[in-house]
């Protein structure tokens, strides 16, 4: 949901980019001035039957007091037939509330698996067949969003964004079917690669080292739930000066010894990650581990008020 007052504040953007950014002030856009921003823009590859492009819009975001005088693009894209059934898509930076709320009785609700992560839907009426009068997703972070929050859930987002998807007049399945088939726009080469944004995070490999236990003891995971913040702080235990980068590893060395606690990514969906760890104490033996996790964040309270804090939580473990 977004407040009056940020409404205020975009309309004086679209005044203030007019004399900044005369280019960029706009709202009709093709396809072909989606892949000129810097942020990603999602589009699928399949529509059912009869579906055209309708419009693109792409509108612009105003930067808070304490935020870099620059333009802030959001998008909108809707697909539509015949017979006025569409598909579409919204973004958002900041301000957002729950998209998959209706006030209609004759509603459920739904969810499915995506390259997104879990999407949660509602539509209306219910039942798992037929044509729908509504179909909503939730918000669904992409791939800066999580690298940006997880490294300051507190700041403001930069060219991370949320994306919501809408239907009408389609199945669950056509829907099911067509967000399965969102990419990013952009050639994936010129987008962040999953490396790059699983780095970006600067987990601290000693973290994995606290999971993984050593050949010799008894089960892994030992740990299973990090709070990134107290780690990004303690700069004594997670020293973060002697992090290295070497390729897709992100390495720092075991204390006192000529060893190496590394790591290098996998997957990346959403907040959901998968990396491979490694360690060596020193001597010829390297350990191997595939750790899955999420990053979420936690209310919890500390010296008696409440503080909202990032956590790592352990998905899955396997010992290679």
């Amino acid at each position: 949901m977004i407040s009056g007052n940020h409404i205020i504040r975009i309309t004086f953007w679209f005044v203030l980019s007019a004399f900044l950014f005369p280019s960029l002030r706009s709202s009709a856009a093709t396809l072909d001035d989606l892949k000129k921003l810097e942020i990603i823009c999602f589009v699928p590859s399949y529509l059912p039957q009869g579906f055209r492009l309708k419009t693109v819009e792409i509108t612009y975001d105003e930067p808070g007091p304490d935020e870099p005088k620059r333009p802030f693009p959001l998008y909108s894209v809707e697909y539509e037939n015949d017979q006025k059934a569409t598909f579409s898509i919204e973004s958002a930076r900041e301000g957002i509330g729950d998209r998959n709320i209706m006030e209609e009785e004759n509603t459920e609700e739904t969810e499915i698996q995506t390259p997104l992560g879990p999407m949660y839907l509602i539509y209306r009426p219910k039942g798992k067949n037929g044509r729908k009068d509504e179909i909503k997703a939730n918000w669904v972070s992409d791939a800066n969003m999580n690298a940006e929050t997880s490294k300051n859930a507190e700041g403001h987002p930069i060219l991370g964004r949320y994306h919501g998807f809408s239907a009408t007049g389609i199945t669950l399945a056509e829907f099911s079917k067509i967000v399965q088939s969102l990419h990013p726009i952009r050639d994936e080469k010129a987008a962040t690669p999953a490396a790059t944004q699983t780095s970006a995070l600067k987990i601290h490999p000693k973290v994995f080292s606290m999971i993984s236990c050593w050949i010799s003891d008894s089960e892994s995971p030992v740990v299973t739930e990090m709070n990134l913040d107290a780690v990004e702080k303690d700069g004594n235990e997670f020293n973060q000066d002697r992090l290295k980068q070497d390729g897709d590893w992100l390495q720092c060395p075991v204390p006192d010894r000529n060893g190496f606690m590394r790591y290098r990514p996998l997957e990346s969906k959403g907040n959901q990650y998968k990396v491979e760890y490694q360690e060596n104490g020193g001597g010829t033996l390297t350990t191997s581990s595939i750790v899955e996790f999420e990053i979420e964040k936690r209310n919890i309270h500390r010296d008696g008020k409440p503080v909202t804090i990032r956590v790592l939580r352990v998905l899955s473990y396997n010992q290679k």
